[in-house]
């Protein structure tokens, strides 16, 4: 990703659901105003999910997602089917496109279940009226006719709405404008004060971030971590300055006065915290990203499953992202070597990584994960909920460090309700 882009884990994901020859691909193209997805009378042409990641007016940052038919059929098309609907898990606005000349059939019923139970805001598009035989149905839901005009941006409108039944010729373009302004009116409503670290500091606040540069950096740029956190200093009116850990020592030495905080990556954690005095707040990057996910108690809680490990238990450590591993890769290296030598235990590793989740954690002892930059919110808040509803502790990269070498503690010093908790958790933990 360039750093003049707006990263896919904070654009709005829309994701477009519906049985073959619907006509997904055809709303997302003239959403879009291009060739953006394959369009053909054959049945079944989209087999796996795909990603348009683009600047959409009104709405601006998002990302479609085109998904295989509902009714798909046979081994390989049940598996499609459930590839589609693992899009769910990352889907800010679900759009459910129906064959207007058709109504809504069993399986459109069926995710229009689904997407109430799991509360998220969908628009029914009926599609292809222009070739309406009579047969359509619209079934319970407002019709949004004349609705697009009102201006009443409230929770209650997009209450009120979701679920409502749009019309639409995505092969003429009728019908579409309309379309997208509903989008844009239930587009989630982030809150204002939502920061990753923008609301530690004040103008002219000092950062220190510290940044390694060894063989798993990526050649030529900064990772996604560490340019939204410096993107969200710059906007607070404070002052960046970027470190190797091998310099940070000599870095603040250097300087008039000393940084408000340190944030460095995790697998320094244990130097960061030996170079930096004591009257300085320090954390990472990770768990700067728990927080702003909103995972952040869990992760704290979730650490303490090490003290319970036994020889032959499973640990999942899952990473956000794909990339090349290299020899002493973090994730796959470090952390089972970290694990092992803390615990004097010998359990066994399982890793996934990108889209790939497990469904069946009960096997788990615990569950590592990464701060998860590359995903959005909903597909984090999806996985440790399941973690949570299975009952398996989780935790981060960052959290899980600082425990193994003493320094969650200090860690969680710029976030007091959080060091709170800690000291809460240790009290019962002894008695």
């Amino acid at each position: 990703m360039g750093m003049n882009q707006t990263p896919s884990s904070e654009r709005v994901h829309i994701g477009l659901f519906g049985r073959r020859n619907a006509g997904k691909s055809s709303v997302i193209n003239a959403i879009t105003n291009q060739d953006t997805a394959i369009v053909s009378e054959v049945r079944g042409t989209t087999t796996d999910p795909v990603y348009k990641s683009m600047e959409l007016l009104p709405l601006g940052p998002v990302v479609l997602i085109d998904t295989p038919g509902l009714d798909d059929e046979g081994e390989l098309g049940r598996l499609r089917v459930q590839k589609g609907l693992d899009v769910l898990r990352k889907t800010d606005i679900a759009l459910l496109i129906v064959d207007g000349s058709l109504g809504m059939s069993e399986e459109d019923e069926q995710l229009e279940e689904e997407l109430k139970k799991r509360g998220l805001p969908y628009l029914v598009v009926l599609n292809k009226t222009d070739i309406c035989t009579g047969k359509s149905s619209t079934g319970n839901g407002t019709d949004l006719a004349g609705l697009t005009g009102v201006r009443e941006d409230s929770a209650s409108w997009k209450a009120a709405h979701s679920g409502s039944r749009v019309r639409v010729r995505a092969r003429t373009g009728e019908g579409i404008t309309e379309l997208k302004e509903c989008l844009a009116r239930l587009v989630p409503e982030k809150s204002s004060v939502k920061r990753l670290v923008g609301d530690l500091l004040e103008p002219l606040d000092l950062v220190m971030l510290v940044v390694p540069i060894d063989k798993a950096a990526p050649k030529g740029r900064l990772i996604l971590p560490q340019q939204q956190t410096i993107r969200d200093v710059l906007e607070s009116g404070a002052i960046s300055v970027v470190t190797r850990d091998t310099e940070l020592k000599s870095a603040l030495s250097r300087l008039a006065e000393p940084p408000k905080l340190v944030i460095t990556d995790s697998q320094v954690f244990e130097q960061a915290d030996r170079d930096t005095p004591e009257n300085i707040l320090l954390t990472s990057f990770s768990i700067l990203f728990a927080r702003y996910k909103g995972n952040l108690a869990q992760t704290v809680r979730g650490a303490g499953a090490l003290e319970t490990l036994q020889d032959g238990d499973r640990i999942l450590i899952s990473e956000g992202c794909t990339h090349h591993r290299q020899c002493n890769d973090i994730g796959t290296v470090k952390l089972p070597h970290w694990i092992q030598e803390y615990t004097g235990k010998k359990p066994e590793f399982d890793f996934t990584s990108g889209a790939g989740f497990e469904r069946d954690l009960k096997k788990y002892h615990m569950i590592v994960h990464c701060g998860g930059c590359m995903l959005n919110e909903q597909e984090m808040q999806y996985r440790f909920g399941e973690a949570a509803a299975q009952g398996v502790p989780m935790t981060n990269y960052g959290i899980l460090i600082a425990y193994m070498k003493g320094i969650l503690k200090r860690s969680l010093q710029p976030f007091p309700e959080m060091a709170r908790l800690l000291k809460k958790d240790q009290k019962e933990n002894r008695t």
